[in-house]
C-alpha cells in the first residue's frame, strides 16, 4: 500500500518525507473529524427539529380544538340570534296586524262620531254651541291622526310597506293635495297654491302622496298668516317638489330632532298647535323607503321649505285641475240621488243624516241584497254610489259595486270608503275605477269630492 511504502520511507529516516506525511495525515484526520462533527450536529438538529415539530403539532392540535370549540359556541350564539331576530320580527308583524285590526275597529265608531258632529255643528244656532262642536270635532281629529300615524309607523318599522315604484303623472298627486287641504287653508284664511308641472315621475304614488300630505298638513297647521305653496320644477333628470310656508319656522337646533316621534318643538309652546309630532317621523321613514332625498331650509319667524327630490322621466299631458273642487257650489249635491252601502249601522245612520242635510235623496242599506228589490223601482239611475270596502260575510264594496252596476250601468261614479290603508286595497279600488276615501271621512272633503264627480259626470249641473 502507498501508505505502507511511505511509512517504510519514513522509517528509513528521511525527516522531510516524514514531516510531509505527518502533515498529510493531520489534514485527513481534521477533515474526518469535521465530517463526524457535522454529522453529529445534523443528527442533533434533526432531533431538535423533530422535538420542535412534535411540540408545534401539539400546540396546533390544542389551538384547533380551542378554535373549534369557539366556532361551535359562535354557531350556537348565531342560531340564538337568528331565532331571537325571527321572534322579534314575528312579534313586530303581530303588533302591526293587531294595530291594523284595532285601528279599523276604532275608526268605525270614530267615523260615525265625525259624521254626526258635522250634522250637529250645522244645526247649532249660537256661537258658543258652534265653538263647542268645533272643539269636539278637533278632539276627534286628534284621535284619528294618532291612530293613523301609529299604524303607519308600525308598518314602516315592520318592513311590511314595500314601495311599488312606477311611472305616473305627478299632477294626479298634486290635484289630491289641493282638494284635500283647500278647505283647511281657507278656514284659516290662508292661501294655498299648488302649481302643476305636467311631469312624469318614478315613485310610489300612494307613498309619495302620504309624504306630501304630511308636509302640507304641517305647513297649514303651523302657519298663521300668509299661505302655503307647493311648487314643482325640473332640474336635470330630477323633479324638485317644494312645500313652502310662511309659518313660524324651525330653529337650527331642531333640524334633526324634529324628525323624532312626538317631537313638536318650540312652535307648539303657545298651545295653539294640535299636532302630535308624528308627521315628520312618518315622512322620514317613508322617504327613506322610497330613496327620495329630503332637504329642509327654514328661518324662525319667516317660514320653512321642504324640498323632495324625485326622479322624473318625461313630460305628460296635464291633468284636468281638480284644485277648486272644494270651492264648487254646494248646490251641486242638492237633489242628487245617492246609493249607500255600509255594514256598520251607526255609520250608516250618521251618513244618511249628513246626506239628508245636503238635500240628497239617499237609498241606503247594509248589504246589496237589501237594495236589490228597491233598485227596480228607481225611475232613473243614481247619481253617485258610496260604498264601504269591508262588508259582512267576507264581501267587499267592490263585490257589491259589480252587482250594482248590472242594475244601474257602468257609468255611475263610485266612492269607496274604508279604514283599511293597505296598498293592496288602494290598488283594487283604483283598478275598479273608483275614488278612494279613508275613514274617518271629513264631511267637507266628501262633499267636495261628490260635487266634483257629479260635475264631471254631467248628471248634475
Amino acid at each position: 500500500m502507498a501508505i505502507s511504502g511511505d511509512n517504510d520511507a519514513a522509517l528509513d529516516g528521511d525527516p522531510v518525507s516524514l514531516e510531509r506525511k505527518l502533515l498529510k495525515l493531520s489534514k485527513i484526520n481534521a477533515v474526518l473529524m469535521e465530517r463526524v462533527e457535522r454529522s453529529m450536529d445534523q443528527q442533533g438538529n434533526a432531533f431538535s427539529l423533530f422535538q420542535t415539530a412534535i411540540g408545534l403539532e401539539a400546540q396546533v392540535r390544542a389551538r384547533t380544538e380551542e378554535l373549534t370549540s369557539v366556532l361551535r359556541r359562535l354557531e350556537r350564539s348565531n342560531d340564538d340570534l337568528v331565532m331571537a331576530k325571527e321572534e322579534a320580527e314575528r312579534a313586530n308583524l303581530s303588533k302591526t296586524r293587531f294595530l291594523a285590526a284595532a285601528s279599523h275597529d276604532l275608526l268605525q265608531p270614530l267615523n260615525a262620531a265625525r259624521l254626526s258632529i258635522s250634522v250637529l255643528s250645522e244645526m247649532q244656532e249660537t256661537d258658543d254651541s258652534r265653538r263647542l262642536s268645533g272643539q269636539i270635532d278637533q278632539s276627534l281629529q286628534t284621535i284619528e291622526d294618532l291612530i293613523k300615524t301609529l299604524l303607519d309607523i308600525s308598518k314602516l318599522d315592520a318592513g311590511v310597506v314595500k314601495p311599488d315604484l312606477r311611472i305616473f303623472p305627478l299632477d294626479t298627486v298634486l290635484s289630491v293635495l289641493e282638494a284635500s287641504f283647500g278647505p283647511l287653508a281657507a278656514a284659516k284664511s290662508l292661501k294655498l297654491k299648488v302649481r302643476r308641472c305636467g311631469l312624469l315621475v318614478r315613485s310610489d304614488p300612494l307613498l309619495l302622496q302620504r309624504v306630501l300630505q304630511n308636509l302640507v298638513s304641517n305647513a297649514v297647521r303651523y302657519t298663521k298668516k300668509g299661505g302655503v305653496l307647493v311648487g314643482v320644477r325640473k332640474r336635470g333628470n330630477q323633479c324638485l317638489i317644494d312645500v313652502v310656508d310662511s309659518g313660524c319656522g324651525i330653529a337650527e337646533s331642531e333640524r334633526e330632532t324634529m324628525f323624532e316621534e312626538f317631537y313638536r318643538g318650540a312652535a307648539a309652546a303657545d298651545g295653539t298647535h294640535t299636532g302630535l309630532g308624528l308627521g315628520l317621523s312618518i315622512v322620514r321613514r317613508t322617504v327613506s323607503a322610497l330613496g327620495h332625498p329630503l332637504e329642509v331650509k327654514s328661518k324662525v319667524g319667516k317660514g320653512s321649505t321642504f324640498r323632495l327630490k324625485v326622479d322624473q322621466v318625461g313630460i305628460a299631458p296635464q291633468v284636468e285641475p281638480a284644485s277648486n273642487t272644494w270651492r264648487d257650489s254646494v248646490d251641486n249635491t242638492h237633489g242628487a240621488t245617492v246609493l249607500l252601502i255600509e255594514n256598520d249601522q251607526a255609520v250608516l245612520d250618521a251618513t244618511v243624516r249628513l246626506l239628508n242635510r245636503w238635500s240628497c235623496q239617499t237609498l241606503a242599506a247594509r248589504r246589496f241584497d237589501d237594495l236589490r228589490a228597491r233598485l227596480s223601482d228607481m225611475p232613473r239611475p243614481p247619481d253617485i254610489i258610496l260604498l264601504d270596502y269591508h262588508l259582512d260575510e267576507g264581501q267587499t264594496g267592490l263585490d257589491a259595486l259589480k252587482s250594482l252596476r248590472e242594475f244601474v250601468g257602468p257609468d255611475v261614479p263610485a266612492v269607496v270608503i274604508t279604514g283599511d290603508r293597505g296598498l293592496e286595497t288602494a290598488a283594487n279600488v283604483t283598478a275598479a275605477g273608483c275614488e278612494l276615501m279613508h275613514k274617518p271621512i271629513k264631511p267637507a272633503e266628501l262633499r267636495a269630492l261628490m260635487a266634483h264627480l257629479l260635475k264631471d259626470s254631467g248628471i248634475k249641473t
